[in-house]
Protein backbone atom coordinates (compact mmCIF):
# COMPACT_ATOMS: atom_id res chain seq x y z
CA UNK A 1 0.00 0.00 0.00
CA UNK A 2 1.28 3.66 -0.75
CA UNK A 3 1.14 6.10 2.51
CA UNK A 4 -2.29 7.77 0.70
CA UNK A 5 -3.82 4.12 0.83
CA UNK A 6 -2.62 3.68 4.56
CA UNK A 7 -4.48 6.51 5.77
CA UNK A 8 -7.50 5.87 3.43
CA UNK A 9 -7.58 2.53 4.99
CA UNK A 10 -7.93 3.19 8.99
CA UNK A 11 -10.21 6.81 8.01
CA UNK A 12 -13.00 6.58 10.33
CA UNK A 13 -12.06 3.05 12.05
CA UNK A 14 -11.28 1.89 14.70
CA UNK A 15 -7.54 0.97 16.00
CA UNK A 16 -7.08 -1.96 18.25
CA UNK A 17 -3.49 -1.68 20.30
CA UNK A 18 -2.52 -5.15 21.03
CA UNK A 19 0.17 -5.05 23.86
CA UNK A 20 1.05 -6.37 27.23
CA UNK A 21 4.04 -5.94 29.02
CA UNK A 22 6.33 -8.26 30.59
CA UNK A 23 4.30 -8.37 33.98
CA UNK A 24 0.95 -8.72 32.41
CA UNK A 25 -0.98 -12.43 32.25
CA UNK A 26 -0.77 -12.17 28.46
CA UNK A 27 2.80 -11.31 27.80
CA UNK A 28 3.36 -13.58 24.57
CA UNK A 29 3.48 -12.53 20.80
CA UNK A 30 1.07 -15.93 19.83
CA UNK A 31 -1.45 -14.28 22.34
CA UNK A 32 -1.06 -10.86 20.89
CA UNK A 33 -1.58 -12.23 16.91
CA UNK A 34 -4.89 -14.12 18.09
CA UNK A 35 -5.81 -10.47 19.64
CA UNK A 36 -5.14 -9.27 16.45
CA UNK A 37 -6.63 -11.33 15.06
CA UNK A 38 -9.89 -11.32 16.77
CA UNK A 39 -9.75 -7.17 16.15
CA UNK A 40 -9.66 -7.95 12.36
CA UNK A 41 -12.69 -10.25 12.52
CA UNK A 42 -14.51 -7.73 14.76
CA UNK A 43 -13.97 -4.81 12.20
CA UNK A 44 -10.70 -2.85 13.67
CA UNK A 45 -9.15 -1.32 10.33
CA UNK A 46 -5.51 -1.54 12.04
CA UNK A 47 -3.79 -2.46 14.38
CA UNK A 48 -0.47 -0.42 17.49
CA UNK A 49 1.63 -2.97 18.73
CA UNK A 50 4.85 -2.75 20.87
CA UNK A 51 7.97 -4.94 20.41
CA UNK A 52 9.70 -5.91 16.73
CA UNK A 53 8.63 -9.62 17.87
CA UNK A 54 4.73 -9.05 18.55
CA UNK A 55 4.48 -6.94 15.32
CA UNK A 56 5.87 -10.04 13.49
CA UNK A 57 3.58 -12.69 14.78
CA UNK A 58 0.90 -9.99 14.39
CA UNK A 59 1.71 -8.99 10.38
CA UNK A 60 1.50 -12.92 9.85
CA UNK A 61 -1.89 -13.36 11.09
CA UNK A 62 -3.59 -9.88 9.69
CA UNK A 63 -3.15 -7.89 6.83
CA UNK A 64 -4.05 -4.63 8.69
CA UNK A 65 -1.92 -1.62 8.93
CA UNK A 66 0.03 -1.15 11.99
CA UNK A 67 1.34 1.23 14.13
CA UNK A 68 4.26 0.19 15.58
CA UNK A 69 6.30 1.08 18.42
CA UNK A 70 9.15 -0.10 20.87
CA UNK A 71 8.83 0.64 24.74
CA UNK A 72 12.32 0.63 25.34
CA UNK A 73 13.37 2.70 28.84
CA UNK A 74 16.64 4.82 29.61
CA UNK A 75 18.28 5.63 32.66
CA UNK A 76 18.74 9.61 31.33
CA UNK A 77 15.20 10.17 29.69
CA UNK A 78 11.36 9.75 30.77
CA UNK A 79 10.41 9.13 27.07
CA UNK A 80 10.32 5.44 26.55
CA UNK A 81 7.85 5.23 22.91
CA UNK A 82 10.61 4.75 20.26
CA UNK A 83 12.87 6.81 22.13
CA UNK A 84 15.99 6.08 19.80
CA UNK A 85 17.12 5.71 16.12
CA UNK A 86 17.56 2.26 17.50
CA UNK A 87 14.21 1.48 18.00
CA UNK A 88 13.04 3.67 14.89
CA UNK A 89 15.44 1.31 12.72
CA UNK A 90 14.13 -2.15 14.19
CA UNK A 91 10.63 -0.51 12.92
CA UNK A 92 11.48 0.35 9.65
CA UNK A 93 12.88 -3.09 9.04
CA UNK A 94 10.18 -5.01 9.80
CA UNK A 95 8.34 -3.01 7.41
CA UNK A 96 5.69 -1.50 9.66
CA UNK A 97 3.39 1.11 8.09
CA UNK A 98 3.00 3.52 10.65
CA UNK A 99 5.48 3.80 13.32
CA UNK A 100 4.53 6.06 16.39
CA UNK A 101 7.02 7.81 19.11
CA UNK A 102 6.99 9.86 21.73
CA UNK A 103 6.52 13.71 20.59
CA UNK A 104 6.35 15.41 23.66
CA UNK A 105 8.59 18.45 25.04
CA UNK A 106 10.52 15.86 27.09
CA UNK A 107 14.16 15.71 26.68
CA UNK A 108 15.37 11.88 24.70
CA UNK A 109 18.17 9.60 25.90
CA UNK A 110 21.66 11.17 25.64
CA UNK A 111 19.90 14.96 26.53
CA UNK A 112 18.32 14.94 22.36
CA UNK A 113 15.52 17.27 21.49
CA UNK A 114 12.19 15.99 20.04
CA UNK A 115 13.47 18.62 16.95
CA UNK A 116 16.73 17.28 16.68
CA UNK A 117 15.19 13.89 16.48
CA UNK A 118 12.74 14.24 13.97
CA UNK A 119 14.98 15.98 11.40
CA UNK A 120 17.18 13.00 11.25
CA UNK A 121 14.77 9.85 11.74
CA UNK A 122 12.89 11.73 8.67
CA UNK A 123 16.18 12.45 6.36
CA UNK A 124 17.05 8.84 6.82
CA UNK A 125 13.15 7.73 6.54
CA UNK A 126 11.23 10.12 4.35
CA UNK A 127 8.80 8.08 2.59
CA UNK A 128 8.12 6.15 6.05
CA UNK A 129 4.81 7.29 7.55
CA UNK A 130 5.33 8.81 11.68
CA UNK A 131 2.68 9.25 13.93
CA UNK A 132 3.39 12.08 16.83
CA UNK A 133 2.34 10.56 20.38
CA UNK A 134 1.68 13.63 21.87
CA UNK A 135 0.36 15.15 25.26
CA UNK A 136 -1.19 18.64 25.04
CA UNK A 137 -1.85 21.29 22.01
CA UNK A 138 1.32 22.78 21.93
CA UNK A 139 2.87 19.34 21.29
CA UNK A 140 0.85 19.13 18.43
CA UNK A 141 1.09 21.90 16.59
CA UNK A 142 5.37 21.31 16.96
CA UNK A 143 4.82 18.65 15.61
CA UNK A 144 2.92 19.42 12.60
CA UNK A 145 5.47 22.11 12.17
CA UNK A 146 8.14 18.84 12.31
CA UNK A 147 6.30 17.12 9.57
CA UNK A 148 4.60 14.44 11.47
CA UNK A 149 1.86 12.32 9.22
CA UNK A 150 -0.56 11.95 12.17
CA UNK A 151 -1.05 13.70 15.38
CA UNK A 152 -2.26 11.53 18.59
CA UNK A 153 -3.70 12.49 21.66
CA UNK A 154 -1.40 9.14 23.63
CA UNK A 155 0.41 10.91 26.48
CA UNK A 156 -2.17 13.03 27.06
CA UNK A 157 -2.62 13.06 31.15
CA UNK A 158 1.14 11.01 31.15
CA UNK A 159 3.18 13.52 30.79
CA UNK A 160 3.87 15.39 34.76
CA UNK A 161 2.56 18.46 33.06
CA UNK A 162 -0.93 17.02 31.98
CA UNK A 163 -1.34 14.86 35.03
CA UNK A 164 -4.71 15.18 36.02
CA UNK A 165 -6.58 15.19 32.69
CA UNK A 166 -9.71 13.89 32.46
CA UNK A 167 -9.43 11.18 29.66
CA UNK A 168 -10.66 10.95 27.27
CA UNK A 169 -9.31 14.29 26.13
CA UNK A 170 -12.12 15.56 23.81
CA UNK A 171 -10.92 18.84 24.40
CA UNK A 172 -7.86 18.24 23.22
CA UNK A 173 -9.08 16.46 20.00
CA UNK A 174 -11.18 19.39 19.18
CA UNK A 175 -8.25 21.78 18.97
CA UNK A 176 -6.43 19.42 16.86
CA UNK A 177 -8.97 18.82 14.16
CA UNK A 178 -10.10 22.60 14.31
CA UNK A 179 -6.45 24.30 14.48
CA UNK A 180 -3.99 21.63 12.75
CA UNK A 181 -4.30 20.19 9.28
CA UNK A 182 -2.31 17.14 10.24
CA UNK A 183 -4.65 13.79 10.41
CA UNK A 184 -5.36 13.31 14.33
CA UNK A 185 -5.80 10.25 15.98
CA UNK A 186 -7.73 9.84 19.38
CA UNK A 187 -5.92 8.09 21.59
CA UNK A 188 -6.02 7.53 25.34
CA UNK A 189 -8.84 6.48 27.76
CA UNK A 190 -11.49 5.19 24.93
CA UNK A 191 -13.42 2.48 27.30
CA UNK A 192 -16.90 2.72 26.01
CA UNK A 193 -18.09 3.16 22.46
CA UNK A 194 -20.08 6.03 23.33
CA UNK A 195 -16.65 7.51 23.71
CA UNK A 196 -15.49 6.23 20.18
CA UNK A 197 -18.26 7.58 18.53
CA UNK A 198 -17.53 11.43 20.21
CA UNK A 199 -14.09 11.14 19.07
CA UNK A 200 -15.08 10.40 15.48
CA UNK A 201 -18.00 12.16 15.45
CA UNK A 202 -15.33 15.75 16.56
CA UNK A 203 -13.68 14.81 13.19
CA UNK A 204 -10.48 12.84 13.93
CA UNK A 205 -8.99 10.44 11.11
CA UNK A 206 -9.09 7.27 13.14
CA UNK A 207 -9.28 6.07 17.09
CA UNK A 208 -6.99 3.83 18.83
CA UNK A 209 -8.64 1.34 21.57
CA UNK A 210 -6.55 -0.72 23.67
CA UNK A 211 -7.11 -1.76 27.36
CA UNK A 212 -10.60 -1.73 27.03
CA UNK A 213 -10.69 -4.80 24.55
CA UNK A 214 -7.18 -6.10 24.79
CA UNK A 215 -6.00 -5.90 28.87
CA UNK A 216 -8.61 -8.35 30.30
CA UNK A 217 -6.74 -8.24 33.76
CA UNK A 218 -8.02 -4.08 34.07
CA UNK A 219 -11.11 -4.89 33.08
CA UNK A 220 -11.85 -7.44 35.54
CA UNK A 221 -10.38 -4.33 37.95
CA UNK A 222 -13.02 -1.92 36.93
CA UNK A 223 -15.33 -4.35 37.29
CA UNK A 224 -14.58 -5.01 40.65
CA UNK A 225 -13.61 -1.80 41.65
CA UNK A 226 -17.39 -1.12 40.84
CA UNK A 227 -18.46 -3.38 43.89
CA UNK A 228 -16.58 -2.70 46.48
Amino acid sequence: MTNTEILEKIKGGLIVSCQALPTEPLYDSYIMSKMAWAAYLGGAVGIRANTVVDIKAIKEKVDLPVIAIIKEEYPDSEVYITPTMKEVDALVEVGCEIIALDATKRVRPNGVTLEEFFKEVRAKYPNQLFMADTSCFEEGKKAEELGFDLIGTTMAGYTPYTKGTSLPDFTLMERYVKELNTPVIAEGGIWVPEDLKKAIDIGVHAAVVGTAITRPMDITKRFVNAIK
